[in-house]
């Protein structure tokens, strides 16, 4: 995934670690305390940044999804762990190359291997039709090919035809099959809107 963008190495060389203890064990006078806090700096693991990322999702040369994000952060020697946490915009699109649904947040992280990506912190889903979903908490499930959560959601339908909250919930990636838990709130039925959704 971020292959194309600029990759830039944070790990500290070892000798400017050196020199900057040097340094400070010279300026303050042999105090302990601040070589030690030099001097116990751990390495950060080998992590690639890079900045202003755009990554775009293809099938069969269309596209279905962007993502955007001011910073990226790959750890290459753990599981492939990619990390946004500076937050980040993912944008989808159907086969006609509109925009369906977005999903903006604080905080993401993606794990490949696990086949789940994390999203966090003022997590805001936006549908094509006006919808919101808000939480503080959202997860992708690659395998089961869902969204769920387990913290208080928000789910405001377009013009203010109803409103509802769960503790949780579970859905499918169109979020037009909504399992939510513990369900409150009010709709305001309308031929024109659709959103199906059961409430436990």
């Amino acid at each position: 995934m971020p292959a194309s963008a600029t990759k830039i190495s944070i790990k500290l060389p070892l000798l400017l670690c050196l020199w900057l203890g040097a340094t400070l064990f010279w300026a303050c006078e042999n105090d302990l305390r601040d070589v030690e806090k030099i001097a116990n700096i751990q390495q950060e693991e080998n992590v690639n940044v890079s900045k202003d990322v755009t990554v775009t999702y293809s099938d069969s040369a269309v596209v279905k999804a962007e993502l955007t994000a001011p910073e990226l952060r790959e750890y290459p020697d753990s599981i492939g762990f990619y990390e946004f946490k500076k937050g980040t915009l993912i944008r989808f699109f159907d086969e006609k190359g509109v925009e369906s649904q977005r999903i903006k947040s604080d905080y993401a992280s993606q794990k490949p291997k696990e086949g789940l990506t994390e999203f966090r912190r003022n997590v805001v889903v936006t549908m094509a039709n006006g919808s919101i979903i808000k939480s503080e908490e959202l997860f992708f499930d690659e395998k089961k090919n869902i969204y769920y959560n387990t913290v208080p959601i928000t789910f405001d339908l377009k013009d203010g035809r109803g409103s509802f909250q769960a503790t949780s919930f579970v859905s499918d990636t169109d979020f037009k099959k909504i399992d939510g838990q513990n369900m409150t709130g009010y709709y305001v039925p309308s031929s024109n809107q659709q959103f199906p959704m059961m409430g436990r």
